[in-house]
């Protein structure tokens, strides 16, 4: 959430972040009600303290003077707690509309609605020149029997997967690859859990307003009372030091976390129904960092180069997003995406987005820092990125490094993670699909 000083004096600011990122303008509403919440607080501040001399008066008054006095206190004090109910109220409902104040994009976000105003900034990697017609991921699994749709649809369902063989090896290597890359860079490695409160994904500022319902349609509830699954180890992270004030000297604080993550993906029916792209199940890796505000542009290139680096090093083409304004979301500043090449559609897919929150979600959890030398108590700004998705991020690597007998070539950095095998599968009998 944004702070209430800078709403009032920067109106004009927030209502084009409203406007540009499609939320609803409740700037003036802000406003009058903060006008009427610091007036009756100076009104209860002022009666507070005429019912403090009077209460000083009794004291010393003489008994015939004393009833008027305590009359006269009884009837200010009356009027404090119909003040302190009226403020509670207000409080209430100037909170309720503050939440539902999304954060002030960067000025060189582009602005636009969706993800068409996205800007390409950079573009690398090699496409590879297939001497055959590359076939999509999920032919691939099929001729090298390494999963088993049909058969994991009827015990789990729809959106559900499972990969089997050389391809689920290849699939942790990954995974491992990417963790360990990220604590040679100095990331302190955290396994988190997926089930969490749910006020611990509003606190991470995802959705506007504060009626946790508006997450039905994203968020998996558990039945269990205050429970639900994850949709990203950043949720878990973001809360990791609610409630505390950290030494300035600790900062940047930076996270890799690891965790299944559960969406319902209920905005996404009839997409990506084939191969290995969405489904309500997957792995992550999630970069996170707690810094000083000033240290955002720094630490949002550091996420993001580490993201580029780890696409090099898996030897797949991408390129970059600067992500508009209307697709950004609700509580970034900035957003970078990177997406990967497919060539089986000769498009480009998302493979991790790099997000600067400022200290918007800092206020929710009131993760604060003490500044050296002003011993000034401030919020920290935080950040994040995917380091790696998966299986997304495994179906980019089939497809930029199959053969044409059904084969996939190992990247070089993945190699001795796979026991040295530079190729793994290939057409052989008894596959489902020649």
């Amino acid at each position: 959430m944004l702070d209430i000083k800078f709403i009032r004096e920067n109106p004009d600011i927030v209502k084009n972040a409203c406007k540009v990122k499609g939320f609803d303008d409740v700037v003036d509403d802000i406003i009058g009600l903060d006008k009427k919440v610091r007036t009756l607080k100076t009104s209860t501040q002022t009666k507070t303290a005429d019912k403090n001399k009077i209460t000083a008066q009794i004291a010393g008054a003489q008994a015939c003077a004393r009833a008027p006095l305590v009359a006269e206190s009884k009837k200010i004090s009356n009027e404090i707690a119909d003040d302190e109910a009226a403020l509670k109220a207000l409080d209430a409902e100037l909170n309720e509309l503050l939440h539902r104040v999304p954060q002030i994009p960067a000025a060189e976000a582009p602005i636009g609605p969706d993800a068409e105003s996205s800007v390409v900034t950079k573009t690398a990697g090699d496409k590879r020149k297939f001497d055959f017609t590359p076939r999509p991921h999920y032919e691939v699994l099929d001729m090298n029997n390494w999963w088993m749709p049909e058969k994991i649809s009827e015990i789990s369902g729809s959106r559900e997967f499972c990969l089997m063989g050389e391809i689920a090896e290849m699939d942790l290597a990954i995974q491992t690859f990417v963790i360990q890359k990220m604590i040679a860079k100095g990331f302190t490695f955290i396994q988190v859990p997926s089930i969490v409160k749910p006020q611990m994904v509003f606190d991470a500022g995802h959705f506007p307003g504060s009626d946790l319902s508006v997450m039905d349609n994203d968020v998996f509830y558990l039945n269990a009372p205050d429970k639900c699954l994850s949709g990203t180890g950043e949720i878990v992270i973001n809360s990791l030091h609610r409630n505390e004030i950290l030494p300035e000297s600790a900062l940047p604080i930076k996270y890799a976390g690891f965790s299944p993550c559960y969406r319902k993906e209920a905005g996404a029916a009839g997409r990506d129904t084939r191969g290995l792209i969405r489904f309500y199940e997957f792995h992550k890796v999630e970069q996170f960092i707690f810094c000083k505000p000033e240290q955002t542009e720094e630490m949002h290139a550091l996420l993001l180069g580490f993201l580029e680096e780890i696409m090099t090093d898996l030897e797949l083409p991408y390129h970059v997003l600067a992500t508009s304004t209307g697709d950004m979301g609700f509580n970034k500043i900035k957003m970078d995406d990177i997406e990967a090449w497919f060539p089986s559609e000769s498009a480009y897919r998302e493979l991790g987005s790099c997000s600067s929150i400022g200290e918007f979600q800092a206020r929710r959890t009131m993760t604060r820092y003490r500044e050296n030398g002003t011993n000034e108590v401030k919020f920290c700004a935080t950040l994040n990125n995917t380091a790696m998705a998966l299986p997304r991020s495994l179906a980019a690597v089939i497809e930029n490094h199959q053969n044409a007998d059904g084969s996939v070539n190992v990247p070089k950095k993945l190699q001795t993670l796979m026991g040295g095998r530079k190729k793994i599968g290939g057409r052989r009998p008894g596959s489902r699909r020649e």
